[in-house]
């Protein structure tokens, strides 16, 4: 692990997103509550919230944090070009006041979620594609903004 003791504490808060693309029906059928497993986006959520509070028993070399905060979101929009196929934006935004980042608990949180979207969804849809995980911005410490 990397030795973070003389770094000041602050104000850290990091937002990843991903995306799971499926069918049209699928995504109406998460949205309409019709998943035989349940509720996809809450327990996506829930999922997603846990990933980040435990990331460091995840990844090997990172750091346990107590993060503070952490919100998953999700949005649907249309793939490009093609009327069939869908996708669910996922957003995870955690924050934390410490001496390291909150990043890799913020693309835990968006992995997970995607991941259990899937499993909750591949009864329904064998076509679903999760794509895209990436950081969008990071604050705090000597580096922000991706």
């Amino acid at each position: 692990m990397v030795d973070v003791g003389q770094k000041p504490v602050t104000r850290r808060t990091a937002i990843a997103r991903g995306f799971v693309i499926m069918q049209r029906e699928t995504l109406s059928a998460i949205q309409g509550g019709n998943v035989p497993k349940g509720e996809v986006l809450a327990v996506a959520r829930v999922a997603g919230i846990m990933a980040a509070k435990r990331c460091g028993e995840f990844i090997p070399l990172c750091h346990g944090l107590n993060v503070e905060s952490v919100q998953v979101e999700f949005d649907s929009t249309q793939v490009h070009g093609n009327q069939a196929r869908a996708a669910l934006k996922i957003t995870a935004t955690a924050a934390i006041s410490a001496k390291t980042g909150v990043e890799m608990e913020a693309l835990l949180a968006v992995s997970i979620a995607a991941l259990t979207v899937y499993d909750m969804c591949k009864a329904i849809d064998k076509t679903m594609v999760i794509e895209a995980i990436e950081l969008i911005q990071k604050t705090g410490g000597q580096h922000s903004n991706v």
